[in-house]
């Protein structure tokens, strides 16, 4: 299996994934993508961190998603809900 990379989702911004959670489609919609400091010369692969925002009221708890994408496909991402705003929760996914 070949390691996700930030230029895969770079493309990705603004657009929908969805996630399927007991059978429905929950809408994340990726806001950010950034790099992250290298931690050193042995790492396989430049860490970054996605940045998803969705617009419900209820707060979904932390752990992998079966997130699906129409280029991308089916990919895991493990997300940890890190804010609040007035229209929903922000999660963060870091990848390194």
């Amino acid at each position: 299996m070949d390691l996700l990379s930030l230029d895969q989702f770079a493309g990705c911004l603004h657009e929908t994934f969805s996630a399927d959670l007991q059978g429905m489609q929950i809408a994340f919609v990726l806001v950010e993508a950034l790099p992250l400091p290298n931690a050193g010369p042995d790492g396989q692969r430049a860490p970054f961190s996605l940045v998803f925002h969705n617009d419900s009221a209820l707060l979904f708890p932390q752990q992998t998603y079966r997130m699906q994408h129409p280029r991308l496909g089916g990919v895991d991402i493990f997300l940890v809900p890190v804010a609040q705003d007035k229209t929903g929760f922000l999660y963060q996914a870091v990848f390194n």
